[in-house]
C-alpha cells in the first residue's frame, strides 16, 4: 500500500507491507545514504516480515544530513502512531547504514523527552556505520550509549565502516539489552564472496524476525 507521509511542507514516499492477519506490531524501515526504500535489502526484509505477521512501513528520505533524516523518521513514527488503519501496540525502528543512525537518534530523542509512551519497542541496525572508512578514531556511538530499549545489530564481519572489535567495544558499554549478529565476511553492502545476495538476505531477515519475536513474544502461528 503506497502512502504519502506529511513532512513539513513536503511529503515522504512510503510503502506499507501488510500481513494477512491484523498485526499487533510494526517495523519502520529506511535506507542508507545512497538508495531509497526500494533498495533490495529493504524490500526483501519488508516482505519477509509481512509474511510472518509483522507490519512493515518503509520510506524514502533523500538527504545526507543525519539531523534532517532524523526529523523525517520522527514524522513517520508520528504518522504510524496516529494511523487509524493500523492500531499497533508498538513499533521497532530499523534502518540500513545511515538510516540506522537516524533511527538511533530518534529513539534517543524520544526517550529523553516527556513523550516516551513505550510505543517504540526497539532498534534494528543493519550495517550500522560506526565510523568512516579508515577513520576508526572517531566513533559515531553517542546515541547508542544513551539508548535503553533493546537493540539488534546485523553487521558484516568485514564491514569497512564498522570494525568488529570497535562495535563489540561500544556494545559492551551500552546500557540497553543488545545483540550483534555478524554476517561472516560481509562488507558494508552485505556482499559476501561466494554467496548470493538472496542467501545473505535470507540470513539477515531470519535473524531480524527471530529477534523481534524474542522481544515481543510475537504470536507466531
Amino acid at each position: 500500500v503506497k502512502v504519502k507521509i506529511p513532512f513539513g511542507s513536503k511529503y515522504l514516499d512510503a510503502i506499507f507491507s501488510v500481513p494477512e492477519k491484523k498485526p499487533t506490531y510494526g517495523v519502520i524501515l529506511t535506507h542508507g545514504a545512497g538508495g531509497d526504500m526500494n533498495f533490495p535489502h529493504l524490500v526483501s526484509l519488508a516482505a519477509y516480515l509481512a509474511s510472518h505477521g509483522v507490519l512493515c512501513l518503509r520510506f524514502t528520505c533523500k538527504g545526507l544530513n543525519v539531523a534532517y533524516r532524523t526529523k523525517a523518521f520522527k514524522a513517520v513514527v508520528e504518522y504510524l502512531k496516529l494511523c487509524d488503519d493500523y492500531k499497533l501496540s508498538g513499533v521497532f525502528l530499523a534502518g540500513r547504514s545511515m538510516g540506522s543512525r537516524a533511527a538511533a537518534s530518534v529513539i534517543r530523542q524520544l526517550s529523553q523527552g516527556d513523550d516516551d509512551d513505550g510505543f517504540i519497542q526497539g532498534l534494528v541496525c543493519l550495517s550500522y556505520p560506526l565510523h568512516r572508512p579508515k577513520l576508526q578514531s572517531k566513533l559515531r556511538d553517542e546515541d547508542l550509549l544513551l539508548i535503553t530499549c533493546p537493540v539488534l545489530f546485523v553487521s558484516g564481519s568485514a564491514d569497512e565502516m564498522c570494525e568488529k572489535q570497535l562495535l563489540e567495544g561500544v556494545v559492551r558499554k551500552m546500557k540497553a539489552p543488545k545483540k550483534i549478529h555478524w554476517i561472516d565476511k560481509a562488507n558494508h553492502g552485505m556482499a559476501v564472496k561466494g554467496r548470493t545476495a538472496d542467501d545473505v538476505m535470507e540470513e539477515v531477515n531470519a535473524q531480524v524476525f527471530s529477534w523481534l519475536r524474542e522481544n515481543v513474544q510475537l504470536q507466531h502461528k
